[in-house]
């Protein structure tokens, strides 16, 4: 039986159970939910599917140990402890990311410049060489990260996080990360198989992490990982890939419903387009011009209406007076819709009753550093949008599994890079 490796999978706040769920599909065991991630254990193959087909993961990593790390000399002794032999080779080049989070250390660099002499001195110490740190696409990727005066160690199998799924060419301001708009999709139950809109679509990332999902095309099919260029687990995870990556292909398919975007700014229109190109959704995806305050040309049976309205950025000037004004012409538009079910990340609490609609479900989700809503609503049946027996799922956690990992890193309240 296939060795399985104990992993712990990061995520934004919030959408944990959505990952939780995603990773029982995609073969996991004994998973358990954690603030900011999700503990579970894996084969390599298994790994490495997580890897390639994980659309709400920002990272997945191997957890080396954690340690009690007080000042300079504390990291320096409890990262010399690890057995970096195991894991490279003089041969291989390596670098260390640090976070940190409530730390007596005030720079992050420091944090890492401490793991990587340790690393380094034991390598020589151990094997008479030492390997080079390349920060720039390193063969290891080490993950640090000290909470307090608790130091978590991991090795990253992804290297690059995963909402860099290498489509966005041209951002545009506070772009929706890629991971966490399929996380909003996934909250929504969508799943290809209805239309698809998004009356302010900025960059066109909701479009095209739902082009992928109606597509079924595995978000990481056109990057690699580091663990394909690990010393001792590099050669079987570089076949094992190819195998995916060949079955992935096969197994795209033909996008049967619109998705549609819009936007009122010129300028957010061709960075969606270009976007929507290097992802190669052309024929999948449109969008055209059009202000979501007044009716749009909404394709026939209705579907999904997906969106994340802006906090300020580019609606004009007013400050909130003009943000309720346009989240009160917002709802009266959308009040008029037939038949549409409409999921709103909200990150203004003035929203909902600016909006002036009952939600029919809600949950917490973090967008970076902004506490926000997803806001359930179904539009143009008899009672009005929330009315009984129409309303959305309510969006509940996902079952916890036993616990199965004593060590682990935490990234609650940071935004990965």
């Amino acid at each position: 039986m296939a060795e399985r490796l104990a992993l712990f999978a990061t995520t934004a706040r919030g959408t944990e159970d959505l990952l939780a769920e995603e990773l029982r599909e995609l073969g996991a065991r004994r998973i358990r939910q954690d603030r900011g991630g999700v503990r579970f254990l894996a084969t390599l193959y298994e790994a490495l599917q997580v890897c390639l087909w994980s659309r709400i993961a920002m990272r997945v990593l191997y957890p080396l140990g954690e340690f009690e790390a007080r000042g300079a000399e504390g990291l320096y002794d409890a990262a010399a402890s690890v057995p970096w032999e195991e894991h490279l080779t003089p041969d291989h080049t390596f670098a260390v990311e640090a976070t940190l989070r409530d730390s007596e250390h005030s720079h992050s660099g420091f944090v890492a410049l401490k793991v990587k002499d340790a690393l380094v001195d034991r390598m020589r110490r151990v094997l008479g060489a030492r390997p080079d740190v390349n920060t720039r696409e390193p063969d290891v990727s080490v993950v640090a990260h000290l909470a307090r005066e608790k130091l978590s160690l991991s090795l990253d199998l992804c290297g690059d996080p995963l909402n860099r799924r290498g489509y966005r060419v041209r951002p545009t301001a506070a772009p929706l990360k890629e991971t966490l708009a399929a996380a909003l999709l996934r909250a929504a139950n969508y799943t290809g198989e209805e239309a698809l809109v998004d009356p302010m679509c900025g960059s066109g990332t909701l479009l095209i992490e739902a082009g992928f999902i109606a597509r079924h095309r595995a978000p990481g099919i056109g990057r690699s990982f580091a663990v394909e260029r690990w010393p001792h687990q590099g050669t079987r995870a570089k076949e094992l890939l190819e195998e995916l990556r060949a079955d992935a292909r096969r197994n795209e398919r033909k996008v049967l419903f619109p998705i549609l975007g819009f936007d009122k700014d010129p300028e957010a229109l061709e960075a969606a387009r270009r976007n929507i190109k290097a992802a190669r959704l052309s024929e999948e995806i449109q969008v055209a011009e059009g202000d979501a305050t007044k009716p749009l040309p909404l394709p026939k049976p209705a579907g999904l209406l997906m969106t994340n309205p802006p906090y300020g950025e580019r609606i004009g000037t007013g400050g909130q007076k003009g943000m309720k004004s346009f989240y009160f012409k917002l709802g009266e538009n959308f009040q008029e819709l037939d038949g549409w079910r409409a999921h709103i990340l909200s990150g203004n609490p003035g929203f909902e009753s600016a909006f002036h609609a009952r939600p029919s479900s809600r949950r917490e989700m973090w967008n970076g550093p902004i506490e926000c809503e997803l806001l359930g609503y179904r539009f143009g049946f008899r009672g009005g949008p929330g009315a009984e027996g129409r309303s959305e799922p309510a969006l509940g956690p996902a079952k916890q599994a036993p616990n199965v990992l004593s060590v682990r890193p935490e990234h609650e309240g940071e935004e990965e890079p």
